[in-house]
């Protein structure tokens, strides 16, 4: 099944089911008012919004109307927790070349991980706004699997039975302050504004076996301006599965239902393929030519993610957003 939130009933919206072409959607009321009320007790809501997914998708749920995705705000408008990792390590080492370091030999064994900002996710078709051009506005086009409650402690192959949700993330980065903040040995902040969630997130059977091994495997597609950017594999070169980074979230902590964990940038070894954000091009073309020739986002820019299924149909709805700069 699809799910969505629209843009009323409060902080965090309404939960609704989509139909599997994103045409048409239901209002969930009476299985949970929102997404989170429904991951706190999915046991028990996840049978029921299945049901009224599949009276959707056949034509006969009553209240059924047009999906407008203007109307949505993010499926989960707030979440308790979004960990963000960076599993696709050909994007870490040319990082590192590009400024001569080497990838210390503990990031192919354990996953590379922060505490990101979860208090409030952009809608699908929000902007992205922005106080500065002169931060180095960025995308970052990432896969996000969302959890139930979670045990602490728990191996990989248990958090795999946790992961019921899957979808797409737009993880902003603010590149010109990145530098800064590591500097201090403390992790990103101002760095790391809101984020931006796909219209809907679906259930794993709802890849069928483009989901195998706690990854997706399909390419993540990226445009700016209308112009592409990119088509990195999402299951190739992922060091870690989403089953472990989940793992490791929750090595010395329970996980709370409404859990988000990102992959990371989607980045390949084959630079043909292109990019998922800017700075991975720009590094691409450091190492190339000594120096970079994209720039980084400015004002009035656009950009959309999305990813198909092999029929060529959108699976989670497009992330489709403008830069506009903040009005003090």
């Amino acid at each position: 099944m699809k799910l969505g939130s629209l843009k009323e009933g409060g902080r965090d919206g309404t939960l609704i089911v989509v139909s599997r072409d994103l045409t048409k959607a239901v209002k969930a009321s009476g299985v949970a008012a929102t997404l989170q009320a429904a991951l706190d007790d999915w046991s028990n809501s996840a049978p029921r919004l299945n049901a009224l997914s599949e009276e959707l998708n056949a034509g006969t749920a009553s209240g059924a109307f047009a999906l407008d995705m203007s109307a949505l705000a993010s499926p989960l408008p707030r979440a308790y927790e979004f960990v963000d990792g960076s599993a696709y390590l050909p994007h870490v080492e040319r990082v590192r070349r590009a400024r001569g370091a080497e990838v210390p030999k503990s990031f192919y064994t354990d996953p590379l991980m922060y505490q990101a900002t979860s208090a409030g996710f952009l809608g699908p078709r929000d902007p992205v706004v922005v106080s500065s051009e002169d931060y180095g506005i960025d995308l970052e086009a990432e896969v996000i699997v969302v959890t139930d409650d979670v045990p602490m402690a728990v191996t990989p192959a248990q958090a795999s039975e946790h992961i019921q949700l899957i979808g797409l993330i737009n993880d902003v980065s603010l590149r010109g302050l990145i530098p800064g903040e590591l500097a201090k040995g403390f992790g990103f902040l101002q760095s790391k504004p809101r984020s931006t969630l796909s219209p809907v997130l679906v259930t794993p059977d709802e890849l069928g076996d483009a989901w195998q091994d706690d990854k997706l495997h399909l390419p993540m597609r990226t445009w700016l301006n209308g112009t592409w950017f990119g088509e990195a594999e999402c299951g190739v070169d992922m060091q870690f599965s989403f089953a472990e980074l989940v793992a490791h979230v929750a090595k010395t902590r329970p996980l709370t239902a409404g859990t988000i964990v990102g992959s990371g940038t989607i980045a390949n070894e084959d630079t043909d393929k292109g990019a998922s954000c800017l700075a991975e091009q720009r590094t691409v073309e450091t190492l190339r030519d000594g120096k970079p020739s994209t720039p980084f986002l400015k004002f009035g820019d656009s950009l959309r993610i999305d990813v198909l299924d092999r029929a060529g149909a959108s699976i989670f709805g497009s992330i489709e957003q403008q830069i506009e700069p903040h009005k003090h």
